[in-house]
């Protein structure tokens, strides 16, 4: 019997398993799904991302669904009712930023129609750049193209989003497929 072979990160907890399967590293070009990404990416920051996807189903009650027109109206009051959600990262910081970066995410929508157009046009003929990497050792925490889209979207006042949670959020949404050789999801 042929073992089935996956990239050695997502170990064999089955919640890491199916994500690992069935969406990272499949392109998204739904702006809802690119918001989710965005908020829980940047509530990863120093963390685990088991920890963060342990949580998703907390983080999407907090911020109402990822519906990143009403997370951009979200107020004092509701940035102090998530510091007090116990099922979501409780760090001020990353809070302060999930709201702010939701009416960032606005402005962009606004100016290219939509962010997924705006991020994707960083990319190549907008297609998912699709590497081979032998190992897990062969996967880079950076790109250039993740500098320059984090450097922009700093430039814009995005927060929680440097070069690495932006590379990050490119293989969580296809952007780039970094699947390594034989994974059964290449």
């Amino acid at each position: 019997m042929n073992e089935v072979i996956r990239c050695g990160w997502c170990g064999t907890d089955p919640q890491y398993v199916k994500y690992h399967d069935e969406e990272w590293g499949k392109p998204v070009y739904d702006d809802q799904t690119l918001f989710e990404f965005l908020i829980l990416e940047g509530a990863q920051a120093g963390l685990s991302w088991i920890t963060i996807l342990r949580r998703r189903e907390s983080y999407r009650a907090a911020f109402a669904g990822f519906d990143v027109q009403k997370v951009a109206a979200f107020t004092g009051a509701d940035e102090e009712c998530l510091m007090n959600d116990t099922g979501i990262i409780r760090n001020r910081l990353k809070v302060k930023a999930a709201i702010n970066n939701a009416r960032l995410f606005l402005a962009i929508q606004e100016e290219f129609g939509s962010f997924s157009d705006y991020i994707w046009g960083f990319i190549p003929d907008r297609k998912p750049i699709v590497n081979s990497r032998a190992s897990l050792k062969d996967v880079p925490a950076r790109t250039e193209i993740s500098d320059a889209i984090s450097k922009d979207m700093k430039k814009r006042g995005f927060k929680f989003f440097g070069t690495t949670i932006c590379y990050a959020h490119m293989q969580a949404t296809g952007m780039v497929n970094d699947h390594i050789e034989g994974c059964i999801s290449k």
